[in-house]
């Protein structure tokens, strides 16, 4: 995937922000790489007939910038207004040692070394990759003593004032069983502070700790939604929903497909109180061959799905996630855009 470079500081981008608010018009200047979108880039508005259409920030992964600041340019450059972000932006934002390492080479050669398949060659790379790793955790380690909240206030504020509000957080890599409490107490409390009603991360196979977590949520007062891939079915989330109220369910419709089940209306009439937010993606039946196809090409209910939930006022986000290949005369934003506009057809139909 091709994406354009949109490399910018903290203060230019504020520096803009604040520049078009007033009204201020820079002649010949490409703002946001959307000149003629001005006056929605501030204003984005993405709730349909009552539905809240959002999206998760991971839908820009292959941008060359993660930064916060980049993400929300993308983000209002879509049009939405509501999202689900991912932890690693916001952290950053919050003063997070950066992770210089080639992340995907790192966990690509740690599964080849459980598999003993790496060569001399990859040996020795893995063994510089692994001394940087443990450079970099030690760095956080240090950091993680001192850090605080205040970097998610501004945040907010700075999202919030573009018109986007963020109502999931999804700092998962916090909130695993191998975290400590402060740690998932840290990441709660971000949430909170962002504005999110709930935090999201995949469902835990162990169960005493989705247990302790629902205990958590409740203590912080945010709801932890737990999110699946094809492992999901109609009783997936139910030991999880029954140990605690703080415990919901992050739905994500075109994995439920890909599974194989067909009962998709039937789960979310059942269990829309426990829904608090439901990926979108379209994706074919395993007949098919499960593979992640543009908005109105596979076999996910998209379109009934989103009239459903219009039609019986279910207040749950449907947060569009992008994961199909970009086309090679497209872009990722573009394709974005036409995901958003075909689930605003549906809405006003």
């Amino acid at each position: 995937m091709k994406s354009k470079d949109t490399n910018f500081s903290r203060r230019s981008f504020i520096g803009k922000t604040a520049t078009i608010a007033t009204g201020i018009t820079i002649a010949g200047t490409k703002v946001w790489g959307a000149p003629n979108y001005i006056p929605g880039l501030l204003t984005p508005n993405s709730k349909i007939n009552g539905v809240q259409l959002g999206l998760i920030t991971y839908s820009f992964r292959a941008m060359k910038d993660q930064s916060a600041e980049a993400i929300l340019q993308y983000v209002v450059e879509c049009g939405i207004s509501g999202i689900e972000l991912m932890g690693g932006s916001a952290e950053s934002f919050n003063g997070r040692p950066e992770n210089k390492i080639d992340r995907r080479k790192y966990y690509s050669m740690l599964r080849k070394e459980r598999k003993k398949s790496l060569t001399q060659e990859e040996e020795k790379e893995f063994k510089d990759l692994k001394s940087q790793m443990a450079s970099y955790e030690k760095e956080v380690e240090e950091w993680n003593k001192t850090r605080s909240l205040d970097g998610f206030t501004k945040l907010r504020k700075m999202y919030n004032d573009a018109g986007v509000d963020i109502y999931a957080f999804k700092p998962d890599y916090l909130l695993t069983a191998k975290n400590s409490d402060a740690n998932i107490n840290y990441a709660m409390q971000a949430g909170k502070i962002l504005g999110a009603s709930h935090v999201t991360l995949e469902l835990p196979r162990n169960s005493s700790h989705t247990l302790k977590l629902g205990q958590m949520a409740e203590k912080n007062g945010i709801y932890v939604a737990y999110h699946g891939h094809e492992q999901q079915n109609p009783t997936w989330w139910d030991t999880a929903l029954n140990q605690s109220s703080f415990n919901a369910m992050n739905l994500d419709l075109g994995h439920y497909t890909a599974a194989g089940n067909t009962d998709a209306f039937d789960l979310i009439q059942n269990k829309n109180q426990n829904i608090m937010s439901m990926h979108v993606k379209d994706r074919q039946n395993p007949a098919n061959g499960k593979k992640n196809v543009s908005f109105g090409k596979g076999d996910t209910p998209i379109k009934e799905v989103l009239q459903l939930m219009r039609d019986n006022k279910y207040n749950f986000a449907a947060t569009i996630e992008y994961e199909y290949d970009t086309p090679a005369d497209s872009s990722i934003i573009n394709e974005i855009k036409k995901s958003v506009a075909y689930c605003k057809n549906a809405l006003e139909s």
